[in-house]
C-alpha cells in the first residue's frame, strides 16, 4: 500500500472530505458522503459501494491499524498530521479515520413486502437509529420523501451503523414512493392509532410510515395511509421517540413473521 501524507489543509482530498462533513449541498453536488471511524468503514470496505479514498492521522487505535493494513492495493490512502485531521473530524473522540465514498444508486427490490417510509425527520441521532434497526429487522428498503434531513450526513451515517451500505435508501418524490408502495398496506404510527401494533396484522405485505416527532406526518403521508396503528403505553409519558418507536414497530413486524404457522 502506498501512502502519501498530507500537511496542507488547502489539499484537494482535505477540502473535499472537509466540504462533505459539513454541506448538503457538497454531498450532493460530489455525489459522495464521509464514513467516520473503523466500524462503519469496515462496512464500507465490505460493500460493492465505490471507495474514492482514505484519510488517517498519524496516531492510529490498534483496530484502525489493523484495518489500514486489510487495504486492497490500488486504493488511495492518505496519512494526514494530527492536527489537520483534528480539525476536519465530526466527532469529539475520532477514531482518526474516514472514507470518502460515492454515494451508491438504491436497488430496491421490484415487489417489495417490507417496507419503511421516513416523513419529516429532522433529527439525524433519530434517523441514523431508524436505519440501523431497520436493517436488523429485515427492511426491504427505506423511503424518504422530500422534507427528511440529508440522509448521507455525518451524523445520519455514524447513528446507522453501517446501514447505508446494505439498504436501499430510495430518496423519491412521493408519487414515485406511491407507486412503489403500491399494492402494500400502509400503516401510520399514532399514539391514537386505531389498533395496537398486537392486534395489527403485519403478516402480509407492508409499509410502516413513521412521522417525525414535532410535526408528524406530511399531509401527502396520510393521503398514503390505509391504516393506523399505536404502541399501548402504561406509564405517564405521552409519546415515544420516533426511532423507539419504529424499531418497536419494525421488530414486531420481524416477530410476527417469524412465528411458525
Amino acid at each position: 500500500m502506498t501512502v502519501q501524507i498530507l500537511s496542507s489543509p488547502k489539499n484537494p482530498n482535505l477540502q473535499l472530505a472537509r466540504s462533505l462533513l459539513e454541506q448538503n449541498k457538497a454531498r450532493r453536488k460530489h455525489n459522495a458522503f464521509v464514513a467516520e471511524g473503523v466500524r462503519v468503514l469496515e462496512d464500507g470496505l465490505a460493500s460493492t459501494v465505490p471507495l474514492r479514498f482514505i484519510l488517517y492521522k498519524t496516531s492510529l487505535s490498534p483496530r484502525a491499524k489493523t484495518l489500514l493494513e486489510s487495504i486492497k492495493p490500488g486504493q488511495s490512502v492518505f496519512e494526514v498530521e494530527d492536527r489537520l485531521f483534528d480539525g476536519l473530524s465530526d466527532t469529539e473522540s475520532s477514531q482518526g479515520i474516514l472514507g470518502v465514498f460515492s454515494i451508491p444508486e438504491p436497488s430496491p427490490p421490484p415487489s417489495p413486502g417490507f417496507v419503511v417510509i421516513l416523513d419529516q425527520l429532522r433529527d439525524p441521532g433519530n434517523l441514523g437509529t431508524i436505519l440501523r434497526s431497520a436493517e436488523a429487522a429485515g427492511v426491504q428498503a427505506i423511503c424518504l420523501p422530500p422534507g427528511n434531513t440529508d440522509v448521507w450526513a455525518p451524523k445520519v451515517v455514524r447513528s446507522a451503523m453501517g446501514a447505508h451500505f446494505r439498504l436501499p435508501l430510495l430518496q423519491w418524490h412521493w408519487e414515485a414512493i406511491t407507486a412503489y408502495v403500491e399494492g402494500l398496506s400502509v400503516y401510520h404510527a399514532d399514539m391514537d392509532g386505531q389498533e395496537t401494533l398486537w392486534q395489527a396484522d403485519f403478516r402480509g405485505r407492508i409499509a410502516l410510515l413513521i412521522g417525525g416527532e414535532s410535526e408528524g406526518i406530511s399531509p401527502e403521508g396520510r393521503l398514503l395511509a390505509t391504516r393506523s396503528v399505536r404502541i399501548p403505553m402504561l406509564g405517564k409519558t405521552e409519546s415515544l421517540n420516533a426511532a423507539i418507536s419504529a424499531s418497536v414497530l419494525m421488530f414486531e413486524v420481524l416477530r410476527q413473521r417469524s412465528q411458525k404457522g
